[in-house]
């Protein structure tokens, strides 16, 4: 979002932590119950933590300033209180969306809004908002099967996963090491083997370097003892980028991560809990870091139309048209070549 409002320096930009005004969450948030949730504790600390870092204007929940906006962009559709839904709206989406559980078939079978789910499938697919901007053609047919009007959605690629190719200049010490990435499973109340994960880790290394990355909502301490026990060898990072560990790595191994997408950009040999053929489908193209451009492009030209809301897309279709050149493009994920040097032996 910062990197959108950046290229958008002639309007005032506001943000805000996703957020809800449901007495009961609101409850929840007030006792401490959601803290492992991406409403409050670490998430929304971190969050206030870097818009004060970077001089950017907080204006949670709409409770600070009490602007109307001429437009919201948001990275969720999960939750989008009735006093947003009266602006326009864009969608930008924030990355993976998580597996399709039973729970979040029987949910979505029962009409539930998508937060029902308890994850992130749903994500992209409420239909709420007035435009989507997807990550690919992939999954621009995925929101569009699970609910969203496909003539809303927009493949632009997204910012962070849309350039994996310059993540290869680095100054991260290490090199040719198998890379694991785990997720917060237990964190958001799913059953997980984590030392079954752990060890096959172990197996699939056969000897290599194994450095573990752990997710920023996992209780720390726990999951560190783990790999002390099951991996006791491994290196352990708690902070760092993530996205530049990958790059040096010579093979990757996620759960359910985000970043496995700069795995697959960057021609590694990936493992996950989703289909691997699967996620390569999904991939977010890779436009040399375009996508925040893009997508201001067609913020502005939203915020500047003047008709209906629900007329934009159908009477703009040259602005669309532009910006969709990518959907023609790009319709399978692009590698990068492991150059020379870059992955010696362990």
């Amino acid at each position: 979002m910062h990197q959108i409002a950046s290229l958008l320096p002639d309007y005032d930009c506001y943000f805000s932590q996703l957020y809800t005004k449901h007495p009961l969450v609101r409850l929840a948030i007030s006792l401490g119950w959601a803290d492992r949730m991406i409403l409050a504790g670490e998430f929304k600390r971190k969050g206030d933590a870097y818009l004060k870092a970077h001089g950017l204007r907080n204006d949670y929940a709409r409770s600070v300033y009490g602007h109307n906006y001429d437009l919201v962009v948001l990275c969720s559709d999960l939750i989008v209180t009735p006093d947003l839904r009266q602006f326009k709206t864009v969608f930008v989406q924030e990355g993976m969306t998580d597996p399709l559980t039973r729970w979040a078939r029987f949910t979505h079978w029962l009409g539930l809004p998508g937060y029902w789910a308890a994850n992130t499938a749903y994500n992209g697919s409420s239909n709420i908002c007035d435009i989507y901007c997807a990550a690919s053609i992939g999954y621009k047919a995925q929101f569009g099967r699970m609910g969203t009007d496909p003539a809303k959605i927009v493949v632009t690629g997204i910012p962070n996963y849309d350039n994996a190719a310059a993540l290869l200049n680095n100054d991260f010490p290490y090199h040719g090491y198998v890379m694991v990435a785990t997720s917060d499973i237990r964190e958001t109340m799913r059953k997980e083997d984590r030392p079954a994960f752990i060890r096959e880790c172990v197996r699939i290394a056969g000897g290599r370097r194994l450095i573990f990355k752990l997710h920023p909502n996992e209780e720390k301490e726990r999951a560190i003892a783990e790999i002390r026990q099951w991996a006791p060898s491994a290196l352990v990072y708690t902070e760092g980028k993530t996205e530049e560990m990958i790059a040096n790595c010579e093979e990757l191994i996620t759960q359910y991560s985000t970043v496995v997408y700069i795995g697959i950009a960057l021609g590694k040999k990936v493992h996950s809990y989703f289909d691997v053929e699967q996620l390569k489908r999904l991939a977010p193209i890779q436009n040399g870091g375009t996508s925040a451009a893009v997508i201001a492009q067609l913020c502005r030209r939203y915020i500047e139309f003047k008709g209906p809301k629900d007329e934009f897309l159908r009477t703009t279709r040259t602005a669309i048209t532009t910006i969709s050149v990518h959907e023609r493009e790009s319709a399978i994920y692009h590698r990068y070549p492991n150059p020379e040097g870059v992955f010696p032996s362990a």
